[in-house]
């Protein structure tokens, strides 16, 4: 079993609240990595961001690729990688995207349940999508290879009809594909979270944003693991116009 899987899934089940910090280059890795954080991800919006593309997978895979090459090369820490819905229109295909990321040694990965068709994001139906995270878990354990799957739910960053309840219907069925863990951006009330913490047995995984509770709530509430996503990017670029404001 590789290490850095290991120490990367066993940050989840650790006293405390896992607190990742999403990087967008090789320099942003290695600050967080110096400031000691346990593990580094990256954020998809950030990276597209940084290289002039929208998110969404506006960005080429060979462009992601080569920015998540680079980012291994800066650091020792895991690292998780968003490849948003996998950048491939057949389970095979985003298999192959898998490997090459895998190749270079990451940890794991967030895989969103939604797709964009015609610039309208949508939920991609639960069985179907289920089918897709089995087959790569399926494929990566005949191969020998360990992998962190974390799926990114997004009925409430969508804010589906009855996403609580549409939460729980999803989650009963993605809990057989072999993934370990969700991801719900936007989720902030208590209530909601608690429900969550307590209808499944993956470790949730949460978003940093204004209406979040803080990390001593989310930590007694049962939340394994705190994104900050494209925060830092967002805070780090709101400042170089500061400074050119003059």
């Amino acid at each position: 079993m590789s290490s850095k899987f290991q120490s990367f899934k066993d940050l989840h089940t650790a006293a405390g609240l896992f607190v990742l910090p999403n990087a967008w280059d090789a320099k942003s890795a290695r600050i967080f990595q110096e400031k000691g954080f346990a593990a580094i991800g990256t954020s998809s919006a950030a990276v597209a961001g940084s290289l002039g593309y929208g998110d969404g997978e506006e960005m080429p895979f060979a462009d992601h690729l080569f920015v998540v090459r680079r980012i291994m090369a800066a650091v020792q820490v895991p690292v998780s990688v968003d490849i948003e819905m996998g950048y491939g229109s057949s389970n095979e295909e985003i298999y192959q995207n898998i490997r090459q990321l895998t190749d270079l040694g990451i940890a794991g990965i967030n895989i969103e349940d939604s797709v964009i068709t015609e610039h309208t994001r949508r939920l991609k139906d639960a069985k179907q999508f289920a089918n897709t995270i089995s087959y790569l878990k399926n494929k990566l354990t005949a191969e020998g290879i360990d992998l962190f799957i974390n799926i990114r739910c997004d009925t409430f960053i969508l804010n589906v009809d009855n996403k609580l309840q549409e939460t729980f219907r999803r989650l009963k069925v993605y809990e057989d594909t072999g993934a370990d863990g969700i991801f719900l951006p936007c989720i902030s009330a208590e209530n909601d979270i608690t429900a969550v913490v307590n209808s499944t047995s993956f470790p949730l995984n949460v978003m940093a944003m204004p209406d979040l509770p803080d990390i001593d709530t989310l930590r007694r509430l049962g939340v394994a693991r705190l994104s900050l996503g494209p925060l830092a990017f967002n805070k780090a670029y709101e400042n170089v116009g500061n400074i050119l404001s003059y």
